[in-house]
C-alpha cells in the first residue's frame, strides 16, 4: 500500500510539472498556428490519446477545423476535415453547458454517425475553450480507444483554461488593431477620402533642385594678347594680385625672331633710300625712285613697330586687383593659345553669386527675384538665401554634360559669402500650385510624351 501511495504521488507531480510546461509553451506561441500545434500535439505528453482536433467557432455558430494532431497543415477540402467541421459543429450545438463531457458516435445525427468509426476512435472527450464564463471560442476534441477518467478530465480542464488565455491574447490583438487599421467602417473611409481630396488642393510652392556653383560676380577676364605658346606663370591659383602685377609670359622666341627680321628689313630699306637720295642729285632716274623707296621704308618701319608691340605684349599683367582664378599652371606650360583665348579670371572675393544649371526635365516657370536656397556640400544644414537675377533664354550643355538652363542668383544682403569655387545644390522656388499638380507634374508630363496628348 505504501508503494502504491508513493507511485500515485509521483504521477500527480509529473502531471503537474507537465501541465506547467504545456501552459508555458502555449503562452509563448508566436502565432495562432503555433498555439494550435501545441494544443493538439504537445498535450499527449500529459494525457495519452490517439487523435486530437482543434475547432474554432465563428459568430454564426458554425466553425472550422484549424489544427489536427499529426498534421502540419490542415487541408481544407480533405474528406476528414470536411466531416470534422460538420460533426464538431453538431457537438457544439448539442452542448447544454460549457463543461467537458464524453462524446461518441451516438451524439451525432445518423448522417454523420456512420463515419465516426472510419475517422475517430470510440471514446471522445469534448473540451470547450472559453473566454470568460459565457463566450465559447471553440473546442478541443480528444479521442482514444479507452474511456476517459475523471482525473484526466480535471487535468485537461486546467490545461485548456491555460490554452484559452493564450488564444484570447491573439484574439485581443486582432480586435485592438484590426477594425481600426485594416477594416474601418464606412464613415471612417469617407472621412479619410474627403481629407485626402481636400489636401490635394492645398497651395504649395513649386520648386526644383539643381546643381550650383559659387562664381565671381563680374570678374576681369585675362585673355591671350596674341597667338603664341605659354612659357611660364608667375602666380598661383587663388593668389592675391594687384593691378599691373605680372601674371604670365608667352614664349618670346618667335616674336623676337620676327622683330629681328623686321628691323633688318627696315635697315635695308633705309640704306636703299639714302643711296637713291644721293644719286638723285645727278641722276633723274634715281630721283623718280625716291617716292617708291620712301614708301617701302615706311612700311618696313611699321612692321618693325608692330613686331615691337607684340614683343611688349608677351608679358601679361593684371587688369585689376583681386584673386587669380585658374587651373593648375603646370597644365598650361607649353600649350599653344590663340589671340583672345581665356587664360584666367581676376575676381573680387567680396563679390560672388550663384551659377545654377537647371536640367530641362526639371524646368519650371521662374521670374526675376525668385527665392533660391543654396545648400553647400560642406555644410548642408545651413542653407544660404539668394534671389534669382538672370535666366538663360535657351538651353545649353552644362559643364557636366547635361542639357539645362543657366541661372544666376545674387546672395541676399547680410548673408556670409561662401568661398568662390564651392559647390552645392540650389532649390529654386516658382509659383504656387496645388499639391495635386506638385505630385502629378512629372507623371502627367511623361504620360503626355508617351501618349502624344
Amino acid at each position: 500500500m505504501k508503494h502504491a501511495a508513493i507511485s500515485n504521488v509521483e504521477q500527480q507531480l509529473f502531471a503537474l510539472s507537465t501541465l506547467v510546461q504545456l501552459g508555458k509553451r502555449g503562452r509563448h506561441a508566436a502565432t495562432p498556428q503555433e498555439l494550435g500545434f501545441v494544443m493538439v500535439n504537445e498535450t499527449h505528453s500529459l494525457v495519452p490519446y490517439r487523435q486530437a482536433v482543434l475547432w474554432r467557432r465563428d459568430a454564426a455558430g458554425a466553425g472550422s477545423v484549424i489544427a489536427i494532431s499529426g498534421a502540419a497543415v490542415v487541408e481544407r477540402n480533405a474528406p476528414l476535415t470536411l466531416w470534422l467541421s460538420r460533426a464538431l459543429a453538431k457537438l457544439d450545438a448539442a452542448a447544454a453547458d460549457n463543461a467537458p463531457r464524453a462524446v461518441s458516435a451516438d451524439d451525432l445525427p445518423p448522417a454523420l454517425r456512420e463515419e465516426w468509426e472510419e475517422w475517430l476512435p470510440a471514446h471522445g472527450l469534448w473540451m470547450p475553450i472559453m473566454e470568460g464564463d459565457d463566450r465559447r471560442l471553440g473546442a478541443l476534441l480528444f479521442a482514444r480507444d479507452q474511456p476517459w477518467s475523471e482525473g484526466e478530465r480535471h487535468l485537461l480542464q486546467e490545461l485548456v483554461d491555460g490554452y484559452a488565455g493564450a488564444w484570447a491574447v491573439f484574439r485581443g490583438r486582432r480586435r485592438l488593431f484590426g477594425p481600426w487599421l485594416w477594416r474601418p467602417n464606412r464613415m471612417v473611409k469617407l472621412a479619410i477620402a474627403v481629407a485626402v481630396f481636400l489636401a490635394l488642393w492645398l497651395p504649395i510652392r513649386l520648386s526644383a533642385l539643381a546643381p550650383a556653383d559659387v562664381v565671381p560676380l563680374k570678374p576681369a577676364i585675362v585673355r591671350a594678347p596674341l597667338d603664341g605658346v605659354v612659357d611660364r606663370f608667375k602666380v598661383e591659383p587663388n593668389q592675391d594680385v594687384k593691378q599691373g602685377q605680372p601674371l604670365l609670359d608667352l614664349d618670346p622666341r618667335a616674336i623676337k625672331n620676327r622683330l629681328e627680321v623686321a628691323r633688318q628689313a627696315l635697315a635695308v630699306a633705309e640704306a636703299e633710300y639714302r643711296q637713291a637720295a644721293q644719286q638723285a642729285v645727278f641722276d633723274d632716274k634715281s630721283r623718280s625712285q625716291l617716292a617708291i623707296l620712301k614708301g617701302r621704308m615706311d612700311q618696313r618701319r611699321a612692321e618693325a613697330r608692330y613686331a615691337q608691340s607684340l614683343a611688349d605684349r608677351i608679358h601679361v599683367t593684371a587688369p585689376r586687383g583681386g584673386i587669380a582664378l585658374l587651373d593648375d599652371p603646370d597644365d598650361w606650360i607649353g600649350r599653344p593659345v590663340s589671340i583672345g583665348e581665356r587664360l584666367m579670371e581676376i575676381a573680387d572675393p567680396s563679390q560672388a553669386e550663384l551659377e545654377i544649371w537647371l536640367p530641362v526635365a526639371d524646368a519650371i516657370n521662374l521670374k526675376p527675384g525668385a527665392v533660391v536656397d543654396f545648400f553647400l556640400n560642406i555644410s548642408p544644414d545651413a542653407p544660404l538665401h539668394a534671389a534669382l537675377r538672370q535666366t538663360s533664354y535657351e538651353a545649353a550643355m552644362s559643364p557636366n554634360g547635361v542639357l539645362g538652363y543657366r541661372l544666376k542668383a545674387r546672395f541676399a544682403e547680410g548673408t556670409p559669402l561662401p568661398r568662390i569655387g564651392l559647390r552645392g545644390t540650389a532649390k529654386v522656388y516658382g509659383d504656387r500650385v496645388t499639391l495635386f499638380y506638385y505630385l502629378m507634374r512629372r507623371p502627367l508630363a511623361a504620360a503626355r510624351q508617351l501618349l502624344g496628348l
